[in-house]
């Protein structure tokens, strides 16, 4: 599972999954541009760089930078993601709606548009989904709009790269901890963050990186279109089994 002498972009880099695929990557060899807004963060990766994924100005400056310090590009991995609120979606806000739309599908199609070009033949492009773009569920409308659209993206994208030989894949999650998903989901509330995880023991930030590690290092004629990953006491989105 080498990647020697490979580049990697990984957006959203800045702590949860995104962290630990960095860490992954530059553990199996890759050199790693990171991006995200709080480039203080930014600890698991070779070149550090300042990334909002909603600001078009922004990605062109990074990508840009990231390119010439890694000298080429063989893999991007779009993670940067985020969702407000389990709440029916009558009384959600436009801004939410914007910032979820904006982050977890305008900066995918940014990102991928613009990284395009400079990925070498052989490379891949891994899109963090989500079992919510496979599965609707209650209280959840519009993060589950924006991550059908990116499995609906990344199939779209693999037509037209067909006869191109770049790799694409969707690997979706399900409940996974350790992570300030749900925290930033409840607007900081610590305490509605941790009762989405109780009473089971759900995935890290970890096993999803080495389901994007085992991706991107298949032999060249393989493409894994998709990886599905959940807890094993969860069998949906939100049917889950908790311990008393």
């Amino acid at each position: 599972m080498s990647l020697s002498g490979k580049t990697a972009i990984v957006t959203g880099s800045s702590s949860g999954i995104g962290a630990a695929v960095a860490r992954a990557l530059a553990d199996a060899g890759a050199r790693v541009a990171g991006g995200a807004r709080r480039l203080d963060r930014l600890e698991e990766v070779d070149v550090a760089l300042e990334l909002d994924v909603t600001d078009p100005e922004s990605c062109e400056r990074f990508v840009e930078a990231a390119v010439a310090e890694l000298g080429g590009l063989d893999i991007l991995v779009n993670n940067a993601g985020l969702a407000f609120g389990r709440d029916p979606f009558w009384e959600g806000t436009e801004d939410e709606e914007q910032a979820v739309i904006e982050t977890n599908l305008n900066g995918v199609l940014r990102m991928t548009r613009l990284c395009l070009p400079h990925i070498r033949d052989g490379g891949h492009i891994v899109n963090m989904g989500s079992v919510a773009g496979r599965q609707a569920y209650e209280r959840g409308a519009v993060y589950i709009t924006s991550k059908f659209a990116v499995r609906g993206f990344t199939y779209a994208l693999r037509e037209d790269l067909l006869g191109r030989p770049i790799h694409l894949t969707t690997v979706d999650p399900g409940l996974v901890g350790g992570t300030e998903f749900s925290k930033i989901r409840f607007h900081g509330d610590e305490e509605k963050a941790r009762r989405v995880y109780e009473g089971v023991e759900p995935l890290t930030a970890d096993d999803i990186a080495e389901c994007v590690l085992f991706a991107v290092t298949r032999p060249h004629r393989v493409n894994i279109d998709e990886i599905v990953v959940k807890a094993l006491a969860q069998s949906s989105a939100v049917r889950i089994h908790r311990e008393e």
